[in-house]
């Protein structure tokens, strides 16, 4: 409905957001006068900036690949970066954070909080820096795809992921293995590479470059030395199951399927877990 115009006909027209300035241009939608700052171009004409933030929130959101809320930032991913390199710094001002935090198989069942805080973590200022660049790498391809919740729902299980594995194959009659702390991001990149290789599978893209970087750092992971190969082996399961389920859901179910399918994975892993330290 057009609204009555907000100055006499008179006298000439000001923009209701700024009276000190006339404006002879109106919004197609309210017709009221819109100076050049509040102006918002659109299909025809110009809209206020009022009615195109209402145009906004009622337009339906547009779907990414999956299903997921289409998205042009990788946001997720740059906090998850952010967060890596400021706890880092916290890190080097005080080191009892790593040792606190880390993962270490002999106190796992009494503080499980290390099985996720473990992936914050990292042993040098290079470990961090090749994470963070293939975090910033994979995400940024990922997250458009899947959207922000699947995306972080995949870092979070290929994290809790990698810290099972370890868990898992580490032995109290090991010191070697059930004493030792591992930190790094390490088991979420894994499931990163397992999920980027499954979904361009899924729509049928080339893969060889992603195989070409898996074998080669897996490769680096069974060889090198102080790398913990589980835990990478762990994140690249755990991202593969979790990026089939997304992958290869019902195109009209493909929410309940992801968050059923997520919660279910997390209580498996769980139960994983469970089992490890009732054996143990």
């Amino acid at each position: 409905m057009t609204q009555p115009r907000t100055s006499p006909p008179d006298q000439a027209p000001v923009c209701p957001r700024h009276p000190d300035r006339v404006a002879y241009v109106r919004c197609q939608r309210c017709d009221r006068p819109t100076c050049p700052q509040c102006q918002v171009p659109s299909a025809v004409g110009v809209h206020c900036v009022d009615c195109a933030r209402r145009n906004a929130s009622s337009r339906r959101g547009v779907s990414s690949l999956l299903g997921g809320r289409a998205i042009t930032d990788a946001l997720v991913t740059k906090g998850l970066i952010i967060a890596c390199v400021t706890i880092y710094l916290a890190q080097m001002a005080a080191p009892a954070l790593g040792v606190r935090l880390a993962f270490v198989p002999a106190v796992a069942s009494s503080q499980p909080w290390r099985f996720m805080t473990t992936a914050f973590l990292h042993a040098s200022l290079m470990h961090l820096a090749f994470n963070m660049w293939a975090l910033w790498v994979l995400g940024s391809a990922l997250e458009p795809i899947l959207g922000r919740w699947r995306f972080a729902a995949l870092c979070a299980l290929s994290a809790l992921g990698g810290s099972t594995m370890i868990y898992w194959l580490a032995s109290p009659t090991a010191p070697a293995s059930w004493l030792t702390s591992t930190v790094g991001a390490s088991g979420a990149v894994f499931g990163l590479f397992a999920a980027l290789f499954i979904i361009q599978r899924r729509f049928g893209r080339d893969t060889r470059a992603i195989v070409g970087l898996l074998v080669l750092n897996l490769a680096i992971s069974f060889i090198g030395a102080n790398i913990s190969w589980q835990g990478h082996l762990g994140g690249l399961v755990t991202g593969a199951i979790v990026a089939t389920l997304y992958a290869w859901a019902p195109r009209n179910k493909r929410t309940v399927y992801g968050v059923c399918g997520t919660v279910g994975i997390a209580i498996a892993l769980i139960g994983v877990i469970c089992l490890r330290t009732a054996l143990a």
